[in-house]
């Protein structure tokens, strides 16, 4: 291993110890709540690359958006690729700060990112995710009186059941800490993920998915594949493949194919296969279903408001499960593929076989 390597595993073991009590006596700091407090630039700690992080951070942009429409949102993320085209038509945000995904091979850059946030004044500075080291860190340095750390008062956790979620937490905190500093209580619905797809990229991704299927019948999408031991295995999805043909045999099925192009199934069902997250996100919103275990593309279904199934064998729902359209999160150790879709029929209500 190189040194780089050995500095860089030392860092993610040694970084949350350090940090662990940073922020947890900000919620007693005091302040005037006879003054609202007017919040017009706010920055947003989610130094992440991968899909699903990304999409589950949408929520707490909308939040932002619905509570403050006039605000400008600077945001921190890792990666050049991704964060541009999930954040796309958010047009409050006014800048994407890029940490570098290896600060010791980048280290002028990492650290000109510490000194950027230091630099330029805000209203309201938000960790988005209670475990992240680095957001705890760049949330302490930033220039703002106003720092939500991802920490949530122990009163108020037992009145929120999915407080855990990952994309849910951090409005719960925004919320609490807002009502703190003079704003009215907020107990509306939380927002979903949203890619913000326009009218074109819907048009076109129906364009696609008409391409592939040849009929009026409405289309189920699946997603075999997914990281590490979240991908189940060919022989599981091959045969919920089977029981899936059969119970819903008056359904299109088609076959949403990973970067790796790749198939559980052996490619047996009509596939799609594209690089374009956006492209991809567009041909789900046309399905009336999405089915598949916990990955990007499974936020991505919920991100363009399809109903969403996902299945979870490792990971934990609570933490990143899907929500809202009616979507749901089956732990599916100890059920067969007949079980499996019988939940899907239950939660979705819609018959198998017509």
């Amino acid at each position: 291993m190189s040194l780089l390597k050995v500095l860089n595993e030392y860092r993610k073991h040694l970084m949350p110890k350090l940090t662990k009590g940073i922020g947890e006596s900000h919620f007693e700091k005091r302040v005037d709540v006879s003054k609202k407090v007017e919040i017009k630039k706010i920055l947003i700690s989610r130094p992440n690359q991968r899909l699903g992080n990304l999409l589950l951070t949408t929520p707490l942009l909308e939040e932002i958006t619905n509570t403050f429409p006039d605000a400008k949102i600077d945001i921190i993320v890792k990666g050049h690729y991704l964060p541009p085209i999930i954040f796309k038509n958010y047009n409050n945000i006014d800048k994407i700060i890029v940490l570098p995904r290896k600060p010791f091979k980048e280290l002028i850059k990492y650290i000109g990112v510490w000194l950027s946030v230091r630099n330029k004044k805000y209203d309201l500075v938000i960790n988005a995710v209670k475990g992240s080291s680095s957001g705890r860190l760049l949330t302490k340095m930033a220039n703002a009186y106003y720092k939500i750390f991802g920490e949530f008062e122990k009163e108020k956790q037992v009145q929120h059941k999915d407080r855990k979620h990952i994309a849910k937490n951090p409005i719960y905190n925004l919320r609490h800490y807002l009502s703190r500093i003079g704003y009215d209580n907020n107990n509306s619905k939380l927002p979903g993920l949203n890619l913000k797809l326009e009218k074109a990229e819907i048009a076109h991704g129906k364009k696609l998915l008409d391409d592939i299927i040849k009929n009026d019948k409405e289309t189920i999408a699946i997603f075999t594949f997914a990281t590490g031991e979240k991908c189940y295995s060919k022989e599981w999805w091959l045969d919920f493949y089977e029981n899936l043909k059969i119970e819903y045999s008056n359904y299109n099925i088609v076959e949403v194919l990973p970067m790796e192009n790749v198939s559980q199934i052996n490619f047996k069902a009509p596939t799609f296969y594209s690089k374009d997250v956006r492209e991809i996100g567009a041909l789900i919103s046309n399905t009336i279903l999405f089915i598949g275990a916990d990955s990007g593309i499974m936020h991505l279904s919920s991100s363009v408001q399809t109903q969403t199934i996902g299945l979870f064998s490792c990971t934990n729902p609570l933490n990143y499960g899907t929500y809202d359209n009616g979507s749901i999160s089956i732990e599916t150790n100890g059920l067969n593929s007949k079980q499996i879709l019988e939940k899907i029929e239950i939660a979705t209500m819609r018959p198998s076989i017509v």
